[in-house]
């Protein structure tokens, strides 16, 4: 007997880690203060298929405000996130993507749990030491 396959009505969600206070409709544009290199326009939207990418993008952001995560829809073409893919993780196993185009907010993830604080000091101070060492996350 074979089994027929019946459209399902979920789609592959995307999240995207952040402080920014955002509402439900609007637009993440490209453009913006970079969370990596100082003084530096992110010139991509960056997102996640998977929830842990991120919480490590809220937890990782600049600014002082709260973490938070948004359920997003990419409004045009994406790519794999070449900080992430290939050169450190082989595939794509985080499902870290980026976009010139604006991410849509569909929703927000609420009542997530982040990282022990011990790993996000140690994710931050690599991050500075990369910084330091003049290796910056490609965004062309």
């Amino acid at each position: 007997m074979t089994q027929q396959m019946s459209p399902t009505p979920f789609r592959q969600a995307f999240f995207h880690g952040t402080r920014a206070d955002l509402q439900v409709g609007a637009l993440i544009v490209a453009g913006n203060a970079s969370n990596y290199g100082a003084g530096h326009a992110a010139g991509h939207n960056y997102f996640s298929g998977t929830l842990d990418a991120a919480i490590w993008g809220a937890e990782l952001a600049k600014g002082e405000g709260a973490g938070r995560i948004y359920v997003v829809e990419p409004t045009g073409d994406h790519e794999d996130d070449p900080n992430l893919t290939d050169q450190k993780f082989p595939g794509n196993p985080s499902q870290s993507f980026r976009s010139r185009a604006p991410l849509r907010i569909i929703g927000e993830v609420v009542g997530w749990h982040g990282h022990p604080e011990a790993q996000i000091a140690s994710m931050k101070a690599h991050i500075d030491e990369l910084e330091a060492a003049g290796i910056r996350a490609m965004d062309d």
